[in-house]
């Protein structure tokens, strides 16, 4: 009886099925039993995924009928098995035209891109069918080349990708720049702008971190090598500030400039830029002086090029590199016979540099080519006795080397009498400064007339005396006025002034006030007589 039933009830399934036109379609093949009861259209939800087997009865062209089992239709069978969300959602919710195969399998065709497309259209890179939670933001963002460690891993998502909508997550790069732009910018401590830091903060700092700190600095604009390899940034950068530390060598070594005395450095002027010599080995050597040649004496070039290894060889004295020895190397007797009858020769180490200023044997120095030819009494001086102090910088002032002459001068007392220091006002390079001229004589007395004539016989006034020499007439013309008796000037009783008769050109013709005195013939009867 059972069996009846079961066959009739399928059979009006086939027959039913053989008469109705289905609405899903012309490409599902499958009989409505499958899916559907007798009791309605409407399909349990529980029953997509589950297979359920039945038996239908097949007659085929000539009658014969044959029982054999059905599958139900099972979601899980198809490319888009029903889980989580999807297990209750009705059908008609994806399937609105009950025609299937015009449904696709992708999520934005039945859902809402809240994202507008931010983010990609496969809604299953982020979410699940169990709930729109993201639970795998750390590996969705590693599969994007930015995995989320260090701070980054306690950002919301909002913190960088800002939008109008909390659910626009715009592409932001992966580059730091994109997000700290502002905090590159507005760095001071360092200035990154200046110091011409990179933008990719990676190359300094670590995304592990909590904070910017880090102990990776590219500083290539200024190389840590050598003796700059200092691990401790607080060494050098001793503010807070990054950014306020020069470059230049004397801003971090001023001490250790001012303080070196082999050689002193202020005394002989070196360069405050201490690469010109030194490299960033530690303890300042190796140091080459390569501006030697130019400001000092050539080694480097002429014909010291290449015979010394060490400073030390002519700098004999390490705690004082001003002192230097040519005597060293340059022995004799060989040195007293090749300078034999040259005038000056001194076997001194200050000696051979004033004539071979250069170092070179043929191009041996001539003072004549100075501005202090020597000439006189200067001609055959030793040279060590204006050079004491060595040659360089000797001044050529007659004082600097006369001035115990000057000083020690009596006749006359130049000190006493204001003269000039500069010897060459009175004195030529002749023995025993003589001859002299002395240009401010009328400072002192006028020389006119026939006293002019002989100003430049000082011996006919002054007789070598010229402390004691008197200002007035008779202290020279004594002897003129006694001797004089046309008239007898003393038995006349004349003045001893000469100039009450007499001018300084000649002695004739001369004014007598003979009227007031004597006898008028300037007047009276004997005018014109």
């Amino acid at each position: 009886m059972y069996r009846l039933s079961f066959i009739i009830s399928i059979v009006v399934f086939g027959v039913f099925e053989s008469l109705a036109q289905s609405p899903h379609g012309d490409e599902l093949k499958m009989d409505c039993i499958a899916c559907h009861t007798t009791s309605g259209w409407e399909i349990p939800n529980d029953q997509w995924n589950f297979q359920v087997e039945k038996f239908i009865i097949k007659i085929d062209s000539i009658g014969n009928e044959t029982v054999v089992p059905d599958t139900s239709f099972n979601h899980f069978n198809t490319n888009f098995p029903l889980t989580g969300m999807h297990e209750t959602v009705n059908c008609l919710d994806c399937h609105p035209t009950l025609v299937f195969n015009q449904t696709t399998s992708a999520c934005i065709d039945c859902h809402l891109d809240v994202h507008s497309m931010t983010v990609g259209n496969d809604c299953i890179r982020c979410h699940t069918p169990d709930n729109w939670l993201v639970d795998d933001i750390l590996e969705i963002h590693e599969e994007n080349g930015f995995p989320l460690i260090g701070q980054h891993a306690v950002l919301s998502c909002v913190d960088c990708h800002t939008s109008e909508t909390n659910l626009r997550f715009d592409r932001i790069g992966n580059d730091c720049y994109a997000c700290h732009q502002m905090d590159f910018e507005t760095t001071e401590s360092p200035n990154h702008i200046d110091a011409n830091f990179s933008m990719n903060c990676l190359d300094c700092h670590s995304p592990e971190g909590d904070s910017w700190n880090t102990d990776v600095v590219d500083h290539s604009f200024f190389p840590l090598t050598l003796g700059h390899d200092i691990q401790d940034c607080a060494t050098c950068h001793t503010t807070n500030s990054f950014s306020d530390l020069s470059p230049d060598c004397i801003s971090c070594h001023q001490n250790d400039f001012t303080a070196t005395s082999s050689p002193d450095h202020e005394l002989v002027n070196f360069s405050v830029d201490c690469t010109e010599c030194h490299t960033t080995q530690p303890g300042w050597t190796p140091a080459e002086f390569n501006n030697h040649d130019a400001q000092h004496f050539p080694i480097y070039s002429g014909a010291h090029e290449g015979v010394w290894n060490d400073c030390i060889e002519c700098h004999t004295n390490a705690n004082n590199y001003q002192e230097f020895q040519c005597i060293g190397c340059h022995i004799n007797p060989e040195t007293d016979e090749e300078h034999e009858g040259i005038s000056g020769y001194i076997y001194e180490d200050n000696a051979c540099l004033a004539c071979h200023p250069n170092g070179d044997a043929d191009m041996a120095f001539d003072h004549d080519n100075t501005n202090f030819p020597l000439t006189g009494s200067h001609i055959g001086v030793e040279c060590i006795d204006c050079h004491s102090a060595g040659f360089e910088g000797t001044s050529t002032n007659c004082v600097d080397c006369h001035t115990l002459d000057f000083e020690g001068s009596i006749n006359p007392n130049h000190v006493a009498l204001n003269l000039s220091n500069d010897c060459i006002n009175c004195h030529t390079t002749e023995p025993d400064w003589m001859p002299a001229a002395f240009d401010i004589h009328d400072d002192f007395y006028v020389l006119e007339g026939a006293h002019a004539i002989i100003s430049n016989d000082c011996a006919a006034c002054h007789n070598g005396d010229y402390i004691n020499t008197p200002n007035d007439c008779i202290g020279c013309h004594l002897e003129e006025f006694n001797a004089t008796t046309d008239p007898n000037h003393s038995a006349a009783n004349f003045s001893t002034d000469c100039t009450q008769c007499h001018t300084q050109d000649v002695w004739d013709p001369s004014i007598f006030d003979h009227d007031a005195q004597f006898f008028p013939i300037y007047s009276g009867a004997h005018e014109g007589e």
